[in-house]
């Protein structure tokens, strides 16, 4: 008799399909990148060229991705591209790098954001310890665990919630911005009506110009001249870069679920496709609010934008801020648990991690072993004091293996033609990824140590 392989249910649709991409997109970035971005490049539209040249970069690996999840049709993700492609060292190197570094670092900055947000609405006047934050991370790690093994289908319903959450909290700050430059505009053509009254009618012409610029620049003025104090460093250029594409990490992950998405050859394009220009679009739309509300200054020196851009913009609605980018960053968490648990369990299936991870629980048909394994090296990774190490530590490696990953497109075309390719991505695009990754690669390997020598070396002790 032949053993039945126990397998996972095709519960996913393209609905969900789009939830898990942008659910783990919209996680802790767009909350806390744009300082490091602004810091690094010097000057606003330096910064807002940075946001659109990272989602240029993470659309021309989605496209790759959308050949490669078509084509190797299982889940696992990088993983499994790298194992066909490349051979079972790479991949086995890939995965332990995963395991171990990049997705418990992210799952350790997702709960720690959302922490500080939900600690921010208690108004606490006293410091916050560092402590508590960790303690009330490890139970919300601990709490999506047990959620994700309970019932992928309930998991699955919840992101959904999650993504409008997000998606509205990013709106109400886009909302937000252009209400704010539109009362400067509206305050502008008031003013200058009634100033214009009260002039008289040899006034000249240079006056009343020199009358509008000031005018109009009452809300708008931190847009102006928004190339001054762009910095020329490499090294800072590079910093700003790896910190714009960790807000974009996440747009790879609904090929670790392949397996569970129903009809995969046009749901996983098309999730795709849905997802990366509408991140791209509120990606710059939420930095162009950040910067025309705060101003510079203030994004640098703030820890918590949205909940500063709430109480500078939003007025009486200020409260409801900290509670949304909480329950976003919750969402992106909720997602990273469950789909990197499905990378680990393609591993463990392959031999390439131990076999006890390999195993699906009957009931609730959700890996449990991978999630309990995960959960606790994710709880190792609370133990560091700066998110900025830790978003160091594991967009580098990340980088290197996503780019491993778009090659492995071409170098299959080369090595396996006979496979069916339901959709085949541009050939110079696949190239244009790889070749944009490695110099930034080795710039950002160089930059933490050259430009923070601490904070290099603290990301590389606690490895």
């Amino acid at each position: 008799m032949t053993e039945e392989r126990v397998k996972m249910r095709k519960e996913l649709g393209l609905l969900e399909g789009v939830a898990i991409i942008l659910g783990i997109i919209f996680g802790s970035g767009i909350f806390i990148s744009p300082k490091e971005v602004l810091e690094k490049t010097g000057s606003v539209w330096g910064a807002l060229s940075v946001w659109a040249l990272c989602g240029v970069l993470a659309t021309l690996g989605a496209l790759s991705y959308a050949e490669l999840g078509t084509t190797l049709a299982q889940s696992g993700g990088d993983y499994h591209y790298i194992n066909e492609a490349f051979g079972s060292l790479p991949a086995f190197l890939y995965l332990w790098d995963a395991i171990l570094i990049f997705v418990p670092s992210t799952n350790a900055i997702m709960a720690l954001t959302f922490a500080s947000n939900l600690l921010e609405p208690m108004g606490l006047r006293c410091t916050i310890d560092p402590l508590s934050q960790k303690l009330i991370a490890a139970v919300t790690i601990c709490l999506l665990t047990f959620i994700n093994a309970y019932d992928v289908k309930f998991t699955t319903r919840i992101q959904n919630v999650f993504m409008f959450t997000k998606i509205s909290a990013l709106v109400i700050i886009i909302v937000g911005g252009v209400v704010w430059m539109a009362q400067g505009l509206s305050y502008f053509f008031c003013t200058y009506s009634n100033t214009m009254l009260k002039i008289k009618i040899g006034t000249s012409r240079s006056h009343r110009l020199s009358l509008t610029k000031t005018l109009i620049a009452g809300r708008v003025e931190h847009l102006q001249d928004g190339w001054a104090g762009t910095k020329t460093s490499i090294s800072d250029w590079s910093v700003a870069f790896y910190s714009g594409i960790f807000s974009y990490s996440g747009w790879n992950y609904l090929n670790f679920m392949t397996e569970e998405l129903r009809d995969p050859f046009v749901n996983l394009p098309r999730a795709i496709y849905l997802s990366l220009p509408l991140v791209t679009g509120i990606y710059l739309l939420a930095n162009l609010s950040y910067l025309a509300v705060l101003g510079p200054a203030d994004v640098r020196s703030t820890q918590a934008i949205a909940v500063e851009f709430a109480g500078a913009a939003l007025g009486w609605m200020r409260w409801l801020m900290p509670t949304l980018v909480a329950v976003a960053v919750l969402g992106g968490l909720s997602v990273h648990v469950m789909t990197s648990s499905r990378m680990c369990f393609a591993g463990a299936r392959n031999g390439h991690m131990p076999e006890l991870l390999a195993h699906i629980n009957v009931r609730c048909m959700s890996p449990l072993p991978s999630l309990f394994f995960l959960m606790l090296v994710s709880l190792v990774m609370l133990i560091p004091n700066s998110l900025s190490s830790l978003i160091t530590y594991c967009t580098v490696v990340e980088t290197f293996f996503t780019t491993l990953s778009c090659s492995a497109v071409l170098w299959l075309r080369y090595k396996r033609p006979e496979l069916v390719r339901p959709i085949k991505a541009n050939s110079l695009t696949c190239a244009r990824r790889c070749s944009c990754a490695p110099s930034r690669i080795r710039r950002n390997e160089a930059a933490p140590v050259l430009s923070r020598p601490v904070l290099g070396m603290h990301a590389v002790d606690t490895s």
